[in-house]
C-alpha cells in the first residue's frame, strides 16, 4: 500500500464545507484565486505522495543518530528536504516581501497535513522552520529578518524552538536557562533544553535556535522570560556560517515513535544570542505563533489518521479469512460487519477532524481583518489541536485492530502510525491543557463565539430538514443539547469546569462533526458515498455527545472524593 495525499477531499471541504471563498475575496489574498489554490494542492499532494511518503517506513527503521556531535539523519531525508525547499513549501506562509508565498493559513494547513501523512518525522522539520519564520517576521529586528528569513525560506538554514527544560514542561515560567548581557548588543545564553525537535541535522548549513531564557533582572514566572536567536554557527561579516557557537547536542531522546525526527537535548554554554522582540517579552513573541503551531500539530494527527485509514482499508480488502457473511466471492475481511464498522469510524472521524482544522484555518485567515472571525479561530484552536490529535491516535489504534495479529507485527507498518501519533496529544500543550483553555480563556466572552457557531449549525440544520429531515433533526437536537451544556459549563466555578473540560471539548467536536457531515451530504445531493458516511456518523457517532455532556454538570467533587489512598488500593 502506498499513501496518496487526499487532495480531492481537501478540495471538496474548501469548496463545499468551509467558507474558503470568503478568504479568496478578502484583501489579504487578492492575488490568489481558486485555480491557483487547486494547482498548489495538486503539486503538494504529488510531493507528499511521491517524495515524502516513500521515506516513512525507512525513517522508523533507520532513525537519526548522533555521530561526533552531529545528527546523521535518516536515509533520503536530505534529498527530500531539498525538494521541499526548492518548491517553496517552507516559506509558504511567509510574506512575499521576504521571499515567501504568502498563502492563506487554511491552504498551508492542508499542505502540512499531506506532508504529515506522508512522513510525520520529516514533515516536522519544515513545520519548525515555518514557526520560526513567523516569530521573526513579527518580532525580530530588521537586521535579523534580513539575514535569517531568506536563508530559512530557502532551506539553507533550518529553525528550531527551545522552550522545554527538565524542570519546566507545561510550566514554562519555571525555566532556569540564563541570559547575560554582553554589552555589545549580544547576549550569553547558558542552560539546557530538552525535547528539541530537529535540534540538529546534516543537510542544512546552519541550525537556528529560538531560545527562551531569563535575564538577571527578569521577574519570576513567564513575565520575566526573553527570546533569543542562537545559531549553531555565528554568521560572519558576509552572513555566511562562521565559527561554531557555544551550543551542542548532548544526546538524542529514545522515543516511542517519530524515530526519524531527531529530538535533542541541547546544551548552551555561554552561547552568543541576539534578542528577538523586547527584553522580558519572550512569551508574548512565542504566543504570536502559538495558534498556527497548535493547528499545525492538529493536522499532524489528521495526517496520521489518513495514512492509517488508507493502510487498514487496503489490508481489509486484500486479507481473505473465513466465509463472507454477505456472500461476496473472495471473503475479504472488509465484508465482516465489525471490520466495516471500524473502517467507517476511521474515515468518518478523519473527515471530521480535517473539516474542523480547515474551518479553524479559514477563521484565522478572515480574522486578519474581522474581529469576530479572529475570536472564532481562537475558539476553534483547542478543538482543532486536541480532537484532531486524539483522533490521530484512536484511528491509528483502530488501524492496528483491523490488521488483527498482523497489526502487532512491526513489518506491516500499522504499528508505526500508532506509535508516531501518540506524541501529538502531548506536545504543543497537552490535550488536557487545551481542554482547560477551551473552558477557561475561550469562554471568557461568556460563550459568545461558541454560541455563534451553534446558531449557524442550527440554522443550517433547519434548512436541511427539507432534504434530509432525519439527519438534520438529529444535528439540530445535538446542537441544542450542546447549547444547554455550554450554559451549564458557564455557571460552574473554574475548577469544576476543568473537571469536565475534556468531555466538553470532545462533545463540541462531535457536534461540529455532525454539522460538517450534514453539509457534505447536502452538497452531494443526499445520495452517494459522502451521504452514506454522514448517515453512519450522525446515527452512530454523534449520539456520543449526550453522554459526554452528562459529565460536564458533575463538577469536580466526585473526582476529589477519591483520595490518593483510594487510587492506590
Amino acid at each position: 500500500m502506498t499513501y496518496r495525499a487526499p487532495v480531492s477531499d481537501y478540495q471538496f471541504i474548501l469548496d463545499q464545507i468551509v467558507d474558503f471563498s470568503a478568504v479568496l475575496e478578502s484583501a489579504a489574498f487578492e492575488d490568489i484565486d481558486a485555480e491557483t489554490v487547486a494547482a498548489i494542492l495538486e503539486e503538494a499532494g504529488k510531493l507528499a505522495s511521491d517524495v515524502v511518503a516513500p521515506l516513512n517506513r525507512g525513517s522508523d527503521l533507520t532513525p537519526g543518530n548522533l555521530v561526533d556531535g552531529v545528527v546523521k539523519t535518516s536515509p533520503g531525508f536530505a534529498s527530500a528536504h531539498g525538494q521541499i525547499a526548492e518548491g517553496g513549501w517552507i516559506g509558504m506562509l511567509a510574506q512575499p516581501e521576504n521571499g515567501g508565498m504568502g498563502l492563506p493559513l487554511s491552504v498551508a494547513t492542508a499542505i502540512n497535513e499531506m506532508m504529515s501523512g506522508g512522513c510525520l518525522s520529516l514533515s516536522l522539520q519544515p513545520l519548525m522552520t515555518q514557526g520560526q519564520i513567523e516569530a521573526l517576521e513579527h518580532h525580530a529586528s530588521d537586521a535579523i529578518k534580513a539575514l535569517y528569513i531568506p536563508k530559512l525560506i530557502s532551506g539553507e538554514w533550518t529553525g528550531t524552538m527551545n522552550l522545554t527544560e527538565s524542570c519546566a514542561g507545561s510550566d514554562v515560567g519555571a525555566l532556569r536557562t540564563k541570559a547575560e548581557r554582553n554589552g555589545d548588543g549580544t547576549y550569553a545564553i547558558t542552560g539546557q533544553k530538552i525535547f528539541i525537535t530537529w535540534g540538529d541535522n546534516d543537510f542544512s548549513d546552519n541550525v537556528c535556535h529560538l531560545v527562551l531564557a531569563r535575564l538577571p533582572d527578569g521577574v519570576p514566572g513567564t513575565k520575566g522570560i526573553s527570546l533569543f536567536m542562537v545559531p549553531k554557527f555565528l554568521p560572519d561579516a558576509d552572513g555566511n556560517p562562521g565559527v561554531r557557537n557555544g551550543v551542542k547536542v548532548v544526546s538524542l531522546e529514545h522515543k516511542l515513535g517519530i524515530h526519524g525526527s531527531p529530538t535533542c537535548v541541547m546544551e548552551y554554554e555561554g552561547a552568543t544570542g541576539w534578542l528577538v522582540g523586547a527584553e522580558h517579552q519572550g512569551m508574548k513573541c512565542m504566543f504570536t505563533m502559538m495558534n498556527n503551531a497548535r493547528l499545525g500539530v492538529g493536522v499532524q494527527g489528521v495526517g496520521v489518521a489518513e495514512a492509517a485509514t488508507q493502510k487498514a482499508l487496503a489490508y481489509a480488502q486484500d486479507r481473505v479469512q473465513g466465509r463472507s457473511p454477505i456472500g461476496t466471492e473472495n471473503g475479504a475481511i472488509i465484508d465482516h460487519a465489525d471490520v466495516r464498522r471500524m473502517l467507517a469510524h476511521m474515515r468518518a472521524d478523519t473527515f471530521t477532524a480535517r473539516a474542523i482544522a480547515l474551518a479553524c484555518g479559514v477563521a484565522l485567515d478572515l480574522g486578519r481583518t474581522d474581529p469576530e472571525q479572529q475570536a472564532r479561530g481562537a475558539f476553534l484552536i483547542p478543538i482543532a489541536k486536541a480532537f484532531s490529535t486524539d483522533i490521530g491516535h484512536e484511528v491509528a489504534q483502530l488501524g492496528v485492530q483491523v490488521h488483527g495479529g498482523m497489526g502487532y507485527i512491526e513489518e506491516t507498518g500499522a504499528a508505526q502510525y500508532a506509535r508516531d501519533a501518540r506524541i501529538t496529544s502531548i506536545y504543543e500543550g497537552t490535550n488536557g491543557i487545551q481542554a482547560m483553555d477551551f473552558v477557561g480563556r475561550k469562554l471568557m466572552d461568556g460563550g459568545e463565539a461558541g454560541f455563534a457557531i451553534l446558531d449557524e449549525i442550527e440554522s443550517f440544520a433547519e434548512a436541511a430538514r427539507a432534504t434530509l429531515p432525519k439527519r438534520a433533526i438529529a444535528v439540530w437536537n445535538a446542537a441544542e443539547t450542546l447549547r444547554e451544556g455550554m450554559e451549564a459549563m458557564l455557571a460552574l466555578p473554574m475548577n469544576d469546569r476543568f473537571a469536565g473540560a475534556v468531555p466538553f471539548l470532545r462533545a463540541f467536536a462531535r457536534v461540529l462533526g455532525g454539522h460538517y457531515h450534514l453539509k457534505a451530504a447536502i452538497a452531494e445531493g443526499g445520495e452517494g458515498p459522502r451521504s452514506r458516511l454522514a448517515a453512519f456518523y450522525i446515527k452512530r457517532m454523534l449520539p456520543e455527545h449526550a453522554a459526554l455532556l452528562a459529565q460536564v454538570r458533575l463538577g469536580a467533587a466526585d473526582i476529589y472524593a477519591l483520595s490518593p489512598e483510594d487510587l492506590s488500593a
